[in-house]
């Protein structure tokens, strides 16, 4: 299962210095609840090498702001705390997977 990601949380997830991968997501967002299962799945399978986990916009408007999310869903990938790639919409598990590969 995927990391609830928060303001409260996110720096000390960050100071970890794993690989982190952050979707940002809506509950009324369609998109966004098709890629939910992907993420949790990514999550359990990389759960020990990197941080994976959802940020909700509505809550967390420092972070989506910080990473200049203007659509959902995005998700970031992060190396040592720096933004390295961004996927905007939604893909499939291979896609995640090859650009999570990358960060290692």
């Amino acid at each position: 299962m995927a990391l609830e990601i928060k303001q409260a949380n996110f720096d000390e997830l960050v100071a970890q210095g794993k690989p982190m991968v952050v979707d940002f997501w809506a509950e009324w967002c369609g998109p966004c609840r098709m890629m939910a299962p992907i993420v949790d799945e990514l999550a359990e399978e990389y759960g020990d090498r990197a941080v994976i986990g959802k940020c909700n916009v509505e809550d967390n408007d420092d972070i989506t702001m910080k990473y200049g999310v203007r659509n959902i869903p995005t998700i970031i990938f992060l190396k040592n705390g720096e933004l390295v790639d961004k996927q905007v919409g939604a893909c499939s598990k291979d896609d995640l997977k090859a650009k999570l590969e990358k960060l290692f």
